[in-house]
């Protein structure tokens, strides 16, 4: 088990070193005047000059890499014009268009896009899953096929489609939720889960099809091996052989869906939160594009495929957990 850990850990430095050296060239190696557009339209040619400077655009490109790395690691210090601001480790740059650190300013929004990335995670999973099983439970029956009809609908219906319905049937209509406000959950805990709840709801409805079928898929698969017919063959009964035995066998493959959804939310959750007003990094991710603030675009693509990567290395553990074959493998 300790090799697989050292496996997926270096896997994991190896695709984060990879990912800054993509990120890094792709926006900062640029066609165009970086310097300009980092800093943005309306500065003047003295403070271009200037954040030229600080980004070290003169230097070689590996120089210019080198500093970006250890502002990550070590932090990088700005200077201000009158005096020297420190950017503390890990420093993600400079926002030059609202004068805040890039890592300060993700930091702030972090909590609303956690907060709808755990509750929705929660209610897709119960809701794929337990879906998913009931579909099994009750296969070959009525049941079975309403609930993979309603299974391809939720996959070709589009989250703001979802939350427009929503919120004309349980918020305008029925006026059973209200329209979310996001309050913090360190302010008013009932409040910060009472307005995220349309949301939440929203993203479990689509998110939950795709659980749905693989759990069915996997679960059929798992229920058709060897050692499931024996166990029939010894009178174990089937809902003990559904939620024991092929149901652990079953969720490999619908952890590592998981761990692909709650990493990639945190860079993807743009329509939600654009349609709900939620404060978060996929709404400030938007705002960073609209006005070309090129230092937060860049913090945010890596503290995305940050989460990404832990979620799959948590991933590969759980799968380890569950599956003693994936050590091997």
């Amino acid at each position: 088990m300790s090799s697989f850990l050292l496996r997926r850990l270096g896997g994991a430095v190896f695709v984060l070193l990879a990912l800054s050296i993509v990120v890094y060239v792709t926006f900062y190696v640029a066609p165009g005047d970086v310097a300009q557009i980092a800093c943005g339209p309306r500065c003047s040619p003295v403070q271009v000059a200037q954040v030229r400077e600080q980004l070290h655009l003169g230097d070689p490109l590996y120089t210019q890499y080198a500093h970006f790395v250890q502002g990550l690691f070590a932090g990088r210090d700005y200077s201000t014009g009158t005096g020297v601001l420190h950017c503390q480790a890990p420093c993600l740059g400079l926002s030059y268009q609202s004068d805040q650190q890039v890592t300060q300013l993700i930091l702030a929004k972090l909590p609303a896009t956690a907060s709808l990335a755990a509750g929705a995670f929660v209610l897709w999973m119960l809701l794929g899953v337990g879906t998913g099983l009931l579909s099994v439970w009750r296969r070959g029956r009525a049941t079975e096929r309403v609930l993979t009809g309603i299974t391809l609908a939720g996959m070709a219906t589009p989250v703001f489609v979802i939350g427009l319905l929503l919120i004309i049937v349980l918020v305008t209509a029925l006026q059973i939720l209200p329209f979310p406000d996001y309050v913090p959950l360190t302010d008013d805990p009932e409040q910060w889960a009472w307005n995220l709840l349309l949301p939440w709801i929203s993203l479990a409805l689509v998110s939950a099809a795709p659980y749905a079928r693989m759990t069915r898929a996997s679960m059929l698969e798992t229920l058709a091996e060897d050692h499931v017919r024996t166990f029939r063959a010894y009178g174990v009964g089937e809902r003990t052989i559904i939620g024991r035995h092929a149901l652990r066998g079953a969720l490999a493959p619908v952890i590592a869906l998981g761990a692909l959804d709650i990493g990639s939310m945190f860079g993807g959750a743009v329509l939600t939160e654009s349609l709900f007003g939620i404060p978060g990094v996929g709404r400030e991710l938007v705002d960073a594009v609209k006005h070309v603030d090129l230092p937060v675009v860049v913090g945010l693509v890596l503290v995305t495929g940050f989460f990404v990567v832990l979620a799959n290395a948590v991933a590969d553990i759980l799968q380890a957990a569950a599956d003693r074959r994936v050590v091997l493998a």
